[in-house]
């Protein structure tokens, strides 16, 4: 592969995950959620489902503590998340969301399965579950984090 068509696939990839990106984020805000910014998706998938320390939300992210901590005050104060006793390091606390944390995390689920509707209506069922199947075979295991 040229280097021209590998930076037409690096263009096209970051466009489709730019765009969904948006898609959720406006989604979830349509149904109700309002304040709700990408970065907060990016922590719902870290402390879904057993929750996190700040230091390990902060990892997570790709970010320094004090920006996950004030990421998380934001997060407390628009009731998507809460601060709980560690279960197991006293000095800890963590980060688990609530139930709104949890309806949120829902509906961009049901928002990304839209999206991925609209684009089984442009390629076809079978092209998108071989995209998934062919994408999954050299996606980074891990995290998924934004790129900040």
């Amino acid at each position: 592969m040229h280097n021209s068509e590998a930076m037409a696939l690096s263009a096209a990839l970051l466009a489709v995950a730019g765009e969904l990106t948006q898609r959720i984020n406006a989604g979830v805000v349509a149904r109700g959620f309002e304040g709700v910014r990408p970065a907060h998706g990016f922590a719902f998938t870290r402390l879904a489902p057993d929750g996190a320390t700040v230091t390990e939300l902060a990892v997570h992210l790709g970010v320094t503590k004090q920006a996950a901590s004030q990421l998380v005050d934001d997060l407390v104060r628009k009731g998507f998340a809460e601060r709980r006793p560690h279960p197991v390091d006293a000095r800890a606390r963590l980060v688990v969301l609530t139930e709104r944390g949890w309806a949120c995390t829902r509906a961009a689920e049901e928002v990304a399965g839209e999206v991925v509707q609209e684009w089984v209506g442009v390629i076809g069922e079978g092209e998108v579950r071989a995209l998934r199947d062919r994408l999954g075979r050299i996606a980074p295991y891990g995290p998924i984090r934004p790129a900040w």
